[in-house]
């Protein structure tokens, strides 16, 4: 239905197969349409594939245009080329001198050629300056001499000060109990006899008489001892000679100073 519908109707489908004809037509006649008269040939001109066709003849047209501009700046950049090749050659060989005599200049040393004969021959003004260079060298030595003797100095300085220098002697304060052996020992007589021991580095302190038992009392008695003189063994063994009074000796405390 749809088909005889479009049958009875008066449409064109086909209307750009003749435009295209009659594009065809006038191009042949009177050559490619250009885009001025394309433009003034108004929207039907431009619509369809022969207007496409028209656009791309145009384009084409322009490309071909541009691609000979560049070609006349590509000519134009090959020929500044040449003439800068030219221009190098031309230098090139005009300083071929300096460059074969420059390395010539560089192997000779002038110096080197001088310093043998200046070793072999001493001027005076050399042997003047070896001279000053030997007192130079005898201030040195004399400065070392003084230096030695200011060191030695110093050492010797630093002994007699310490030699000076009182040590520290360690001291013990130490406690005794001297027992007796009845109650009739004479106490006074056993003080007497404890404190008759007379030893380098030995000094009796206070005493004082501690009732033990039935009657019978012990002596206690204080001393300072020098460690490195006088020890506990020495003083049990000195105490202890006196048999008659002395029965025994015990050290009560013992603290160092």
């Amino acid at each position: 239905m749809a088909t005889n519908f479009l049958a009875h109707e008066k449409i064109w489908f086909d209307k750009f197969k003749y435009d295209d004809a009659e594009r065809r037509f006038y191009e042949q006649m009177n050559g490619p349409v250009t885009s001025g008269s394309r433009q003034s040939s108004g929207p039907g001109a431009s619509s369809g594939p022969g207007g496409d066709h028209s656009e791309l003849i145009v384009r084409i047209t322009s490309l071909e245009v541009e691609n000979q501009n560049l070609r006349g700046v590509v000519q134009d950049l090959q020929q500044a080329i040449s003439k800068l090749e030219a221009r190098l050659s031309s230098l090139e060989k005009s300083s071929p001198t300096p460059r074969a005599t420059a390395p010539q200049t560089q192997h000779v040393s002038p110096m080197r050629q001088v310093e043998p004969p200046t070793k072999k021959g001493a001027t005076p003004a050399e042997d003047d300056e070896d001279k000053d260079i030997d007192l130079f060298g005898s201030d040195e030595e004399e400065e070392d001499k003084e230096a030695a003797r200011l060191r030695e100095e110093r050492l010797r300085q630093y002994a007699e000060k310490k030699a000076k220098k009182p040590t520290l002697v360690a001291k013990s304060s130490i406690l005794l109990d001297v027992k007796p052996w009845d109650d009739e020992t004479d106490m006074a007589q056993l003080e007497t006899c404890v404190r008759s021991i007379q030893l380098d580095g030995l000094v009796w302190g206070a005493s004082k008489l501690v009732p033990v038992g039935y009657g019978i009392r012990k002596l206690q008695i204080q001393c300072v001892v020098e460690d490195d003189k006088v020890g506990t063994d020495l003083l049990e063994e000195e105490i202890t000679k006196f048999e008659e009074h002395v029965q025994s000796v015990d050290i009560a405390a013992f603290n160092k100073i």
